[in-house]
């Protein structure tokens, strides 16, 4: 299937200088040996990840490979993307993330590499470095004068390209070339048009600020759109459409599947066992929370799901 090319700019919240921004430049690389993340929806009962760990291993043989997950719901390009953007800043600087969601591979979807400020990024262009890139500005390499490329370049390509699994026949040896110091600009000719997701939905009103579920962990914690929130004392700041907003975190009251939560708490102890909690979660984002359950099986959330947090200054 082919992926229409959505331009729609990204959510206040996913702008530069946010808590993970602010977290990331406290790192420097340890040594010349480039990271490879590798994220996708082929699970593990197969031989898919390890057949493109071993196309990178290969070409860059000094690689060091890390798996995000390969846990990504079959198709589910905005969870992909999500999981990326709270993942990614915490690893060195140069690091090469190979993203691989691919509803719409061997269609006419291109293949592209991205360097930003920060690494590289390898996968389908089908908005899948949406909110990445909404973080970190792109970084145009020395010499080429752009910074994304598509990947048509045969040297760093297997050969045949399957039509099926872009992943090992593609992206994985542009991966390998990128960790390897090789030049973006090998890999193919310069692209600007990058395919976008629609924004997180993050609306703010003089009295309340709605969003959405956006994933739900294996333990059941729901994570939302409404982020990023930072403390500061009993108040909460969000980077908000429109300027910061500040509100009291204890006398915020959300509303979501139908139940009605006061306060927004810092940690899950803050619950007794079995009861519904809304905090800000590790990524900070508003969560919610069953202590010691589901909070998406017990509220029948998933994404997409509407969340209002309705505050007073």
């Amino acid at each position: 299937m082919d992926e229409g090319r959505q331009t729609t700019e990204p959510s206040a919240g996913l702008q530069p200088g946010s808590t993970f921004q602010a977290a990331a430049s406290a790192l420097r690389p340890s040594s010349s040996v480039r990271i490879v993340s590798l994220l996708t929806d082929f699970g593990q009962a197969d031989a898919y990840v390890g057949i493109m760990k071993a196309v990178i291993l290969a070409r860059a043989p000094q690689a060091r490979l890390v798996d995000l997950t390969h846990e990504v719901p079959p198709h589910d390009i905005a969870r992909a993307a999500f999981l990326l953007y709270t993942a990614a800043p915490y690893f060195p600087p140069g690091s090469v993330h190979l993203a691989v969601v691919d509803p719409g591979v061997g269609s006419r979807r291109r293949p592209i590499a991205i360097a930003t400020e920060r690494a590289f990024y390898v996968g389908p262009d089908n908005g899948i470095f949406t909110y990445v890139l909404a973080r970190e500005a792109t970084r145009v390499e020395p010499g080429t004068g752009f910074a994304a490329v598509e990947l048509r370049e045969p040297r760093f390509r297997l050969t045949p390209v399957s039509d099926t699994f872009h992943g090992r026949d593609i992206f994985a040896p542009a991966a390998a070339h990128l960790a390897s110091g090789g030049e973006l600009g090998d890999l193919g000719p310069p692209v600007s048009d990058l395919v976008r997701l629609p924004p997180l939905r993050l609306e703010v009103s003089s009295v309340a600020i709605q969003g959405a579920v956006l994933h739900a962990d294996r333990f059941g914690n729901v994570i939302t759109s409404i982020g990023p929130l930072a403390w500061e004392g009993e108040h909460l700041a969000l980077a908000a459409p429109g300027g910061p907003l500040r509100f009291s975190a204890a006398s915020a009251v959300v509303e979501v599947g139908g139940e009605r939560l006061h306060g927004i708490h810092h940690t899950y102890a803050n619950a007794a066992p079995g009861a519904l909690i809304a905090l800000v979660g590790s990524h900070a984002h508003l969560e919610i929370a069953l202590r010691e359950g589901s909070a998406a099986r017990h509220l029948n959330l998933g994404p997409g799901d509407p969340i209002t947090i309705v505050y007073a200054p």
